[in-house]
């Protein structure tokens, strides 16, 4: 009697199977944002409006804009293949899962608005807005790292939702990295309010690269450095 009622009747079982689902949908819908933030970033190049034969010396002032692409391209580019590598070893989603997916969509799509401004203010070259342009940047990077964070975080404490043959502390170890990353842009925000932003420039720009040298992620790195010693 009591086995019987602690069985789920079937209402609660709808509900329940209805909270967790195959991560086709959240991968086609991320696809899907990342396309769309990349098209609205490659937007901002826009060619300058010259007189005859100045066509170069003008493409060249705009370098700024140039390396923010550059660097944001390698933001979303990694993100979408670190998005790519976490949901392939995802079995189910639930709504809290969607969530967390969401915080990074949301933060990966602030990065386009953030580059236009840092490239604006370079190119203008006044000093008082580079500072505030790289602090902005630097904000968005914290927010988009804490998101992967929370992600994470999420998954390291719902192992149910894992494929079986993901390691139990894959996503704990790869917390370390998003941690890295508010660590690597609060730097970042630093050195540009102490005046010196190509160095704060310079950090937006390792940072992506760091990740993507990381994208099979920390586990698996550490573990191929063991297999060599």
């Amino acid at each position: 009697m009591g086995a019987e009622q602690a069985r789920p009747g079937p209402v609660a079982a709808q509900e329940e199977a209805a909270l967790r689902s195959d991560t086709a949908r959240a991968v086609g819908f991320s696809d899907a944002v990342f396309a769309i933030i990349i098209t609205v970033l490659v937007l901002e190049l826009n060619p300058p409006e010259v007189h005859p034969g100045g066509m170069g010396h003008l493409l060249l002032e705009q370098w700024p804009t140039y390396l923010a692409y550059v660097t944001s391209y390698l933001w979303v580019a990694v993100g979408w293949l670190n998005h790519k590598g976490t949901f392939h070893r995802i079995r189910s989603t639930d709504r809290g899962l969607h969530w967390w997916n969401l915080g990074v969509l949301f933060s990966t799509a602030l990065l386009p608005f953030a580059t236009v401004v840092v490239s604006r203010s370079v190119q203008a070259g006044d000093r008082a807005d580079e500072t505030v342009a790289v602090v902005l940047y630097a904000a968005v990077g914290m927010i988009l790292s804490a998101a992967w964070l929370g992600l994470y975080h999420y998954l390291s404490r719902h192992e149910d939702l894992l494929q079986e043959r993901v390691p139990a502390r894959f996503f704990a170890v790869e917390r370390g990295r998003a941690v890295l990353g508010i660590g690597g842009y609060a730097v970042a925000a630093l050195v540009g309010l102490l005046g010196a932003v190509p160095v704060a420039l310079v950090i937006f720009l390792l940072l992506p690269l760091f990740y993507a040298l990381s994208s099979n992620g920390f586990y698996d790195l550490r573990r191929r450095l063991r297999r060599h010693r």
